[in-house]
């Protein structure tokens, strides 16, 4: 008889507990401001035991049921569990559509930690959203979230795009919409998306850069002049320094 999804999910979930790091699990802790729970695993070595899970799962099943393994991993309360749910569809991103994305969006409720969230919008949400320009529609209904994972969600979405020289008016308006959260997890998303549209559109970032530098919060400005020369990050942040004095 074929085993259901979840005890599959059940079963990595004992390897994960099984394979746990004590020593490992204190270094996490120091990353977070609040106190979560973590078996201790390095990244690498759950990337590696997610892909051996996925190949195993994919020789017996199809796409749907790896979906549900993954959607009942991403119920849990440990760091792990969420992460190597993403690990396990995160290769195979590009052959999932609307009904997948409308699960994916759905985890952004289980989200506790940075890195989860990281992971499941920049992994899986924000690459399906660079190949489909209707999913655009999503990322500014978050930015009105009262959630401030949402609202994170909402600039980190955009990484994949402006890194393919996509929708930096979508980055401007998700922009405008964000510019005075106060929420230091919202201010770094965005600070993320802004740096990168400067790594990859710097004309036309700096530009930007520079029409808001009196209304930005330092940390989003700082963060997104990070990759830019000495020079031009100077000149942005002075000015904002300047004006802010």
């Amino acid at each position: 008889m074929p085993k259901n999804p979840e005890y599959i999910a059940a079963h990595i979930r004992r390897v994960l507990q099984d394979g746990a790091s004590a020593p490992h699990t204190e270094e996490v802790q120091r990353f977070f401001k609040h106190e979560i729970k973590s078996r201790g695993w390095y990244t690498g070595e759950l990337r590696k035991l997610a892909v051996r899970f996925r190949r195993t799962i994919l020789a017996e099943h199809d796409l749907a049921y790896l979906v549900q393994v993954a959607d009942e991993l991403f119920r849990g309360r440990v760091l792990e569990e969420k992460v190597i749910a993403v690990f396990l569809l995160q290769a195979v991103v590009s052959e999932f559509g609307k009904s997948e994305f409308k699960i994916f969006e759905s985890w952004l409720d289980r989200v506790s930690t940075w890195a989860d969230h990281d992971g499941l919008v920049h992994y899986l949400l924000g690459p399906m959203i660079a190949r489909d320009e209707s999913l655009l529609t999503r990322p500014p209904r978050w930015a009105k979230s009262k959630k401030r994972w949402h609202r994170r969600a909402a600039a980190v979405s955009l990484i994949h795009s402006t890194r393919q020289h996509k929708s930096f008016d979508h980055v401007q308006r998700i922009t405008e919409m964000l510019l005075a959260d106060e929420d230091d997890m919202v201010q770094k998303g965005l600070g993320w998306l802004l740096r990168e549209a400067a790594k990859f559109n710097p004309h036309i970032t700096v530009r930007y850069l520079m029409t808001i530098r009196e209304r930005a919060p330092r940390l989003v400005l700082r963060t997104a002049c990070e990759t830019l020369p000495e020079d031009v990050r100077e000149t942005v942040l002075a000015r904002a320094k300047a004006a802010s004095g």
